[in-house]
């Protein structure tokens, strides 16, 4: 029984280390088109909202069996159940990225961003990709340090989303309402995105010590 469990605990793991990278790699296509005004881009992210789909209930699937079917306690408990915790985030990941897709979808065939801040969200689309894909690593090489790094690179997330709001509220912006309402909105999908990789972080360092670190953003 021992063994059966191992390697379905592994398999899981590998899974959520797959939508991970996915949603990174949703991502970075999501913001492609975003700042390209690219709209088969768009299209191509949203059409893959199905598979996101699958691959969630697919892990679901497996988390939930885990659970009812090996009576897990202490340890393993622990980790069925950052597992389900962990599936919840990669989902929300994933369904940020096609947020951002159909923000361009929308616009399309104008640019949903004014040129002014195009430079901001090409990096917030860097930072996020690279977040995924940090969730992925940790996800498999169960890498606490690693996993602690995810925060850091959050803060240059949240300096770039401080920023755009000195930007929205100044009173030299002359784009209109409707493009401030589509930055805020975007850039509010960017932050989340990020803050999902985060707990995930700190999810696999209570897998790997026994001891979730606080949350910051909470306690700021």
């Amino acid at each position: 029984m021992r063994v059966i469990y191992n390697e379905q605990m592994a398999d899981l793991a590998h899974l959520l280390g797959e939508m991970a990278g996915f949603a990174g790699s949703a991502m970075d296509r999501a913001t492609q088109a975003l700042l390209q005004a690219d709209l088969p881009l768009a299209e191509q992210v949203i059409s893959e909202g199905d598979r996101i789909a699958e691959m969630i209930a697919d892990a679901e699937e497996k988390s939930f069996a885990l659970l009812a079917l090996q009576a897990p306690v202490a340890g393993d408990l622990r980790q069925v159940v950052s597992a389900i915790q962990i599936v919840n985030d990669v989902n929300r990941m994933g369904t940020l990225a096609l947020h951002v897709a159909k923000v361009a979808r929308r616009r399309h065939p104008n640019h949903a961003l004014p040129e002014a801040v195009n430079g901001y969200f090409a990096e917030m689309g860097r930072i996020a990709v690279s977040m995924g894909q940090g969730a992925k690593e940790v996800l498999g090489s169960r890498d606490p340090e690693r996993a602690a790094q995810l925060n850091q690179d959050d803060e240059a997330m949240d300096d770039l989303h401080r920023h755009l709001f000195t930007l929205l509220m100044d009173r030299e912006w002359k784009y209109g309402v409707a493009a401030a309402v589509d930055v805020t909105l975007l850039g509010r999908y960017y932050e989340r995105f990020a803050d999902h990789a985060v707990e995930i972080g700190r999810r696999v360092i209570f897998l790997v010590t026994g001891v979730l670190p606080p949350d910051e953003d909470a306690e700021g």
